[in-house]
């Protein structure tokens, strides 16, 4: 029969010493530590999915615009078609023997409906704008939500290393750090 046996690293038997000496004497240093990383923890949680969410409605937004950019090409493409015609009825009016009030009424007809395939081209392009900006407005909120996750892992990270030490100035270190998250996740939230 083989047995088994797992020989702990000195780290492992530095937590496990610190824990039960934590639970036996009631200490109350590493309770609030342990309680804060829960507390920063979820909150990490909440942020990791805004920045998530916004950056996927900066990319439907980038796609709008996209979209809409194409139809405004094809709008062009058809604007540029009716000028053709139009220039080619201008040209056939001067020459002679053909009936050029036919082809007076044609280039005329090509004009009017350009016009309304530009004022079309037109608003496709600036409903391409308008995603434009609203994807940069949803990207740059991305950011702040991106940032303001950075801030509190890092938080989370000076929490575990001030549980290990035990020193004061580690622990109001994570809890600045925690607080720079909530403000950034503050000025996320209202699209600053």
């Amino acid at each position: 029969m083989i047995e088994e046996f797992e020989v702990p690293s000195p780290h492992e038997r530095h937590v496990e010493h610190v824990t039960e000496h934590a639970h036996r004497h009631g200490d109350s240093f590493a309770s609030k530590i342990a309680v804060m990383t829960a507390i920063m923890a979820t909150l990490g949680a909440l942020l990791s999915y805004q920045a998530g969410s916004s950056e996927s409605e900066a990319a439907i937004d980038k796609n709008n615009a996209a979209i809409k950019k194409t139809e405004a090409s094809n709008q062009w493409n058809y604007y540029q078609a009716k000028s053709s015609r139009q220039n080619l009825s201008e040209l056939a009016m001067q020459i002679p023997g053909v009936d050029s009030k036919h082809y007076a009424a044609e280039a005329q007809r090509y004009k009017a409906e350009k016009e309304e395939v530009k004022k079309k081209a037109d608003e496709l392009e600036a409903q391409a704008s308008e995603w434009d900006e609203k994807s940069e407005k949803a990207l740059h909120q991305h950011h702040r939500w991106a940032q303001a996750m950075m801030a509190i892992q890092i938080a989370i990270s000076m929490a575990a290393i001030t549980l290990l030490t035990r020193k004061e100035w580690l622990k109001n270190l994570a809890y600045t750090a925690a607080g720079g998250s909530v403000v950034l996740g503050l000025l996320a939230w209202l699209h600053i």
